[in-house]
């Protein structure tokens, strides 16, 4: 018998660095990379296309299903392998609307992908424009299947380097950093990122962290689980 597995619909929020790109993209349009996706993972960069974190922008704000029925039918009429979740990005005080896309097989996908979301109705911004190195807080959307190692232990089931523990309540984002950083300086085992999470399973809503690392055991994960709930006042 293997651990229970459940499709959940889940609402991550992080800090990102991003830069606009200007080539590979669909002419005029605006495209931002991922420079460090997981600041709290220092030996992991993107290095080639599988390992980048690439955000398209959008026109408008579509509606979630829009952005599912799209990437269905792309995936459907083209033999293409990668991953897609709805983004909401916050430069300054400027908001975005976006889709992120990861596990590119090369970085010239990108304007394909465009295209092909464009045939199903889907346009992306063509006027804005944003130089250098940005600060950027987002927030990613998406289904995934997770797999319950142990009572609120979580591991992405498509991709074992991710996992998900409960915490015993909803973190403003300024207390999340506060939270996040307390676990860090108090800390001594193998490093993992860490970002807020919240999940809808079985008609609740669960407020998790997402931990991302090379080291997915349960002793590992429920060291971290317990010391965020010490942490956690």
């Amino acid at each position: 018998m293997g651990n229970k597995k459940t499709e959940v619909f889940v609402n991550l929020t992080k800090k990102d660095t991003v830069v606009a790109l200007d080539e590979k993209i669909l002419p005029g349009s605006l495209v931002f990379d991922s420079l460090n996706p997981f600041p709290g993972y220092y030996h992991e960069l993107p290095t080639d296309a599988s390992s980048m974190y690439i955000y398209m922008v959008l026109d408008a704000q579509y509606p979630l299903e829009d952005i599912l029925r799209a990437t269905q039918c792309i995936e459907k009429e083209y033999d293409w392998n990668f991953d897609a979740g709805k983004a909401y990005i916050t430069i300054g005080t400027t908001n975005l609307n976006a889709i992120r896309v990861r596990h590119l097989p090369e970085l010239d996908m990108v304007e394909k992908i465009q295209e092909a979301y464009a045939k199903q109705g889907i346009k992306f911004l063509m006027t804005k424009k944003h130089k250098g190195k940005l600060e950027a807080e987002v927030k990613i959307v998406k289904f995934l299947i997770l797999e319950e190692l142990a009572e609120g232990i979580y591991l992405n089931s498509d991709d074992h380097t991710f996992a998900y523990i409960e915490i015993p309540k909803y973190l403003s984002p300024e207390a999340f950093t506060k939270v996040a950083m307390d676990v860090k300086y108090n800390w001594d085992g193998h490093e993992f990122d860490a970002a807020s999470a919240s999940f809808y399973k079985e008609g609740k809503l669960y407020e998790v962290v997402r931990i991302r690392s090379d080291k997915m055991d349960v002793d590992y994960l429920s060291s971290i689980k317990k010391l965020y709930a010490d942490k956690i006042r």
